[in-house]
């Protein structure tokens, strides 16, 4: 019969050390390995090459997650997080319902550039990361609905289903995160939200807004 405590023993010895680290140098570190995955993806990486990368050791590294796997779970919920919060700041300093929704899908399409393809390859073809990514593209269309919802209790915006307004931003947002989008009509990706932007508002502005009567001059 085992020893008491040899399951802990074992327990001991196939997890990783952790060294515990101040909250600011986690966040340095996580940000770091936030800003490789985007640039190369997080498949080809590996802790070794953090830790040489960063100049740290794997007890360090795993004070921000215990495996890679959870690394590259927080650090993808860092990068929409963070982008998230620098958005929604931008957009609450425009009070007119029409420059809220461009000004939301310029901090989108700023945001995306930092992807690389390798990135979006992996994180599309991981599950947990998918899900993450999945979240996210639903909280853009929902909040795109929202503005389209404010626009058109100001009467700035016609009266339209928000919800499909809405839905075929969240399309948008995945081709143009894909790459299709971008492939096929030879844009970068700040200048198809911008056209997506265009379109959007020019749908959505009531024909008796100063705004449509100053394009129809």
């Amino acid at each position: 019969m085992p020893r008491a405590g040899a399951a802990a023993d074992r327990a001991s010895i196939n997890t990783p050390r952790r060294r515990h680290v101040d909250t600011s140098r986690r966040e340095e570190l996580l940000a770091s390995i936030e800003d490789i995955f985007l640039a190369e993806g997080f498949t080809s990486v590996t802790v070794d090459d953090l830790t040489k990368r960063l100049r740290c050791s794997k007890a360090t590294l795993y004070s921000v997650a215990s495996t890679k796997e959870q690394l590259v779970i927080a650090a993808t919920k860092h990068f929409f997080a963070t982008e998230a919060e620098g958005i929604e700041a931008a957009v609450a300093e425009e009070p007119d319902p029409r420059l809220r929704i461009t000004t939301y899908l310029a901090g989108v399409a700023k945001a995306m550039r930092r992807n690389s393809r390798a990135f979006y390859a992996d994180m599309v073809a991981y599950r947990p990361t998918a899900e993450i990514y999945a979240r996210n593209t639903d909280r853009a269309a929902a909040r795109v609905q929202e503005m389209i919802a404010e626009g058109v209790e100001s009467r700035r915006f016609r009266a339209t289903d928000a919800t499909f307004a809405a839905q075929l931003v969240a399309l948008a947002i995945d081709a143009v995160q894909s790459g299709v989008l971008l492939e096929r009509t030879g844009l970068s990706a700040a200048d198809a939200f911008s056209e997506l932007a265009d379109l959007l508002l020019h749908g959505l502005l009531r024909n008796d807004s100063p705004h449509d009567q100053g394009r129809a001059r």
